[in-house]
């Protein structure tokens, strides 16, 4: 069967040209719930390249996520290129990328694939086309957002920028999109042998040569435990020693190095603000709440003192429910709304203050780039949702029901009563004044849009 999609981009051909040679262009292009490439740091439309992605969200054990591995054959006449299967799940695969100039100053993506089911599968052909359709329409917004805001920060020269964490949720989109903007990226890893680009550090031991970053611009510490496990006593005190070990051997080796970065842009959480605040509008300004990760994110963000004394610009990005189909709590809930049993976490009327995979890390980018931004800042959508009212959405989007409350004794099972308590039963209307008043844009400021992106619903 073959299938023939085309989008246009207002960005010249040579600037679209140039953002599919970075590393970074392929992770920016792959929904992070469809498939894991292989080298998420490596790029090129080259003939001979060979690129490979785990299919399947990256929660799911590599060893049942099949492996499709495809190889770029040839170019294409006017710009692009070919890529072909070498082996993965079609009988035959070829891939002609278009990337044409439209005559009009703009970009034509014209995509034309040929592709085998495997026998027996044929009766789903009307399927995949709609799935292939879906998935290319996502791919040209993402491009489309992607380019606008490396457009919006054009005029800052190319910086290195240093990232821990960067194998994670956010971290790994983070380091594709300043990638694939041009930025050099290092990642800080905790193995003793590193390969090109990376650093090596061990915030249990304490270890970060500070000759290893100093000749980078900016910091960004991603790092910590996971939150969204059962809350044991063990695995609090791992999530705070995860947190605040690793801030402070970084703020400190910041302090010591007079010509190394200027800036760190540090990872946080509106879990300061406490679980339940109905009711208010809480700003940066915002003193804090109570709870465990009340107490964690004050101490967190004073983690970072060090720097700061030592006058480096230091940005704490606050972070809401960051809503991916590759992690975090939309995740768990999509099953249930397949099944035509999904329905809202908490109380029908509290506030939940969310925000895409994508424009978080777009907001993390900004906070880089941005040399006027300093200190707390929120990083969520402009425009909060009821429990009742996220619910409906998601269940609009999928073309499910979502009628039926999860029970509270469910998210107990996973979390524990007190997890459950500060991270499922919240009421939290979060104000992202502050973030949109720096110049940051919201690629995704409705729910249903941002979902629908998400879920590549076309």
């Amino acid at each position: 069967m073959r299938i023939e999609i085309e989008h246009r981009l207002d960005a010249p051909q040579a600037e679209v040209l140039a953002w599919h040679e970075r590393p970074g262009a392929l992770v920016r292009l792959t929904p992070p719930g469809l498939a894991t490439p292989d080298a998420p740091g490596e790029g090129g439309i080259r003939p001979g390249r060979v690129v490979g992605v785990r299919v399947g969200p990256p929660v799911l054990p590599m060893l049942i996520r099949p492996h499709w591995v495809l190889r770029h054959v040839e170019r294409v006449p006017g710009g692009g290129f070919v890529d072909q299967q070498v082996r993965g799940p079609w009988r035959s695969w070829r891939h002609e990328h278009g990337i044409l100039d439209d005559a009009r100053g703009g970009t034509l993506l014209r995509d034309v694939i040929d592709l085998e089911l495997p026998r027996h599968l044929d009766h789903l052909a009307p399927r995949v086309e709609r799935a292939v359709q879906a998935q290319f329409a996502f791919r040209a917004r993402q491009l489309r957002d992607d380019l606008a805001f490396h457009a919006r920060w054009a005029h800052v020269p190319r910086l290195t920028v240093v990232i821990t964490g960067s194998s994670g949720l956010i971290g790994t989109q983070l380091a594709a999109l300043l990638e694939s903007g041009g930025h050099t990226v290092r990642r800080m890893v905790r193995e003793d042998r590193v390969g090109t680009g990376e650093v090596t550090w061990d915030p249990q031991t304490g270890q970060l040569d500070p000759a290893d970053i100093e000749d980078a611009d900016v910091v960004v510490n991603l790092a910590g435990r996971s939150i969204a496990t059962r809350w044991t006593s063990a695995a609090r005190r791992d999530i705070r020693s995860s947190r605040i070990g690793g801030t402070t051997l970084i703020s400190r080796t910041l302090a010591q190095l007079e010509d190394g970065p200027t800036a760190l842009v540090q990872a946080s959480a509106i879990g300061l603000y406490g679980p339940r605040r109905p009711g208010e509008v809480l700003t940066e300004d915002d003193p804090g709440g109570d709870g465990f990760l009340a107490d964690l994110v004050r101490d967190w963000e004073g983690s970072t003192h060090a720097a700061r004394d030592a006058g480096k610009r230091v940005v704490a990005v606050r972070t809401g429910m960051v809503l991916s189909d590759a992690g975090g709590s939309l995740l768990p809930q999509l099953p249930l709304f397949f099944a035509g049993v999904g329905g809202r976490l908490t109380a029908k009327r509290a506030k939940l203050s969310w925000i895409t995979l994508d424009d978080i890390t777009r907001a993390f980018a900004h906070a880089v780039l941005s040399a006027d931004l300093e200190g707390p800042v929120n990083g969520v959508a402009p425009h909060p949702v009821t429990a009742g009212e996220f619910a409906r959405t998601l269940g609009g989007v999928m073309h499910r029901p979502s009628f039926v409350p999860v029970p509270e004794f469910g998210p107990r099972l996973l979390l524990g009563r007190a997890g459950a308590d500060e991270l499922v039963r919240t009421d939290q209307h979060v104000s992202d004044a502050h973030l949109a008043a720096s110049g940051f844009v919201s690629a995704h400021a409705e729910l249903g849009e941002g979902l629908a992106h998400l879920l590549v619903r076309g």
